[in-house]
């Protein structure tokens, strides 16, 4: 459901029932830290893509945590084009793993500190020790890779528990899509946080255990085209049949020809 201040939001607009925020990453950053230094509660930002957008217009659950995020935004090219045709001036898309590099740089000298959770075993350890490296003033307090099973309320609340007693100012989370909002969007009400940050691939990429699309290609709309290269199996499904799904679904949302939330 659709909090009405999202609706009114001049600088946000609907696709297929998702709100999606139209920022920049200096605009997003600038927001990251005023929310820092306000310390009024915990907000969360949902980088979202094509495959969000499609999997909430079917899941009506998943639609709400992205709708309930404090920002929505446009990960995905595609999802940059359709805020171009309603109006909005975006020249570039909010790509996750550059978010999450940029505000370290950028903020490294002030002092901000940071928790890294998500990620197979091991990797959140090495993604501390990378950043220590680009950015050595950065203050990481905290890693944690949790197991890819459920976990047991006792397990969930020691997480809990763990980041709050590390008392980071920002929460990079790297669960995978669909996973890490949904995770955002349960755990913001028990967490002491200023800002929660869903970041996908960001860790893998940022270790070196995933290869980036060359740059022209993430610019250009075509780095599904590269993640499908490599790892089709993965991924056909989500680029071949949720990306072909979303064309269809905005172009009739374009023609007046949808549903209502």
């Amino acid at each position: 459901m659709l909090t009405q201040s999202k609706i009114q939001d001049p600088k946000s607009f609907p696709v297929l029932g998702v709100q999606v925020d139209a920022v920049q990453i200096p605009h997003v950053i600038e927001q990251m830290e005023e929310w820092i230094y306000e310390r009024s509660g915990t907000h969360f930002i949902a980088v979202t893509n094509v495959d969000s957008v499609t999997r909430a217009w079917h899941q009506d659950y998943f639609r709400q945590a992205l709708n309930a995020a404090d920002l929505t935004v446009a990960d995905g090219m595609p999802l940059v084009w359709v805020g171009r045709l309603r109006g909005h001036a975006m020249k570039r898309r909010v790509y996750g793993p550059e978010l999450f590099l940029e505000f370290c740089r950028t903020t490294s000298a002030k002092g901000y500190s940071h928790f890294f959770y998500g990620g197979a075993a091991g990797v959140p350890e090495e993604l501390a020790d990378a950043l220590a490296h680009q950015c050595p003033n950065l203050k990481a307090v905290g890693t944690y890779s949790p197991p890819y099973r459920p976990l047991t309320p006792e397990e969930d609340n020691e997480e809990v528990r763990m980041i709050n007693q590390a008392a980071p100012d920002v929460l990079w989370v790297g669960l995978g899509g669909l996973k890490q909002e949904r995770w955002m969007f349960e755990h913001r009400h028990l967490l002491n946080v200023p800002v929660i940050v869903g970041v996908g691939a960001a860790f893998d990429f940022h270790t070196g255990r995933l290869p980036q699309a060359p740059r022209w290609m993430r610019e250009h709309g075509l780095e599904w085209l590269f993640r499908l290269w490599q790892e089709p199996k993965r991924l056909w499904r989500r680029y071949l049949i949720y990306n072909t799904q979303f064309v269809f679904l905005v172009v009739l949302e374009f023609l007046g020809i949808h549903r209502q939330y």
